[in-house]
């Protein structure tokens, strides 16, 4: 909470010692008017009723309904990925450090800052994980294929491409890494890619189809 100084007393005896001003009626110079100012809540009802008149209003709310459609038909792809090249296998530790203390709402402790969480310690990957360009033929088909693996299940998450398309076609739900967060945190640079589990760490196995 930041506090001010109060005035100064020196300030305080400086404005007293100003003279006074007095305000005199020097009576109307000039012709008056009233300040005509058009209430804003009538100008914007006034433009709607315009726009709703001439059919404008319609067609920019069918354009807003057509781009938000089009963002959950087809989301942005994920930026910096390419489509595998060369095979590539790698692990990633899970394991973070705590950055503060976390505390309960009475104030007490419950983690020390410093304190390093592993994830898999308490929750298993039960699941591979499948990441694929939905744009790709090829690695559409790779996806559908590790899903009916008799390795396991697999959950299918698109990096591009039309997410309920796929989901209508295969009867099934179909992930999205929105914005890239998932494969950035992975260090996946190639798709499709297979993200399993090998004791405290993740294998990330870059494939090509």
């Amino acid at each position: 909470m930041s506090t001010r100084a109060p005035l100064p007393f020196f300030a305080l005896l400086l404005a007293a010692s100003l003279p006074i001003a007095h305000a005199e009626d020097l009576g109307v110079v000039g012709p008056t008017y009233d300040i005509a100012e058009p209430d804003l809540l009538e100008v914007i009802d006034s433009r709607l009723k315009h726009m709703e008149k001439t059919g404008e209003l319609a067609r920019k709310q069918n354009e807003h309904r057509d781009r938000v459609v089009a963002a959950v038909e087809k989301p942005a792809p994920v930026a910096g990925l390419t489509a595998s090249v060369t095979r590539r296998s790698f692990f990633v530790d899970p394991t973070w450090i705590l950055d503060r203390d976390i505390r309960n709402a009475q104030g007490a402790m419950l983690f020390a800052r410093g304190l390093k969480v592993n994830p898999l310690d308490h929750v298993s990957l039960r699941e591979r994980l499948v990441f694929f360009d939905g744009r790709d033929r090829r690695q559409v088909a790779f996806a559908r294929q590790a899903l009916a693996s008799p390795e396991g299940g697999a959950k299918p998450i698109l990096v591009a491409g039309e997410p309920l398309a796929l989901m209508r076609s295969w009867k099934r739900r179909v992930y999205y890494d929105q914005g890239g967060s998932l494969t950035r945190r992975l260090g996946i640079r190639q798709v499709p890619a297979v993200v399993s589990q090998e004791g405290k760490r993740l294998r990330i196995d870059e494939v090509h189809p």
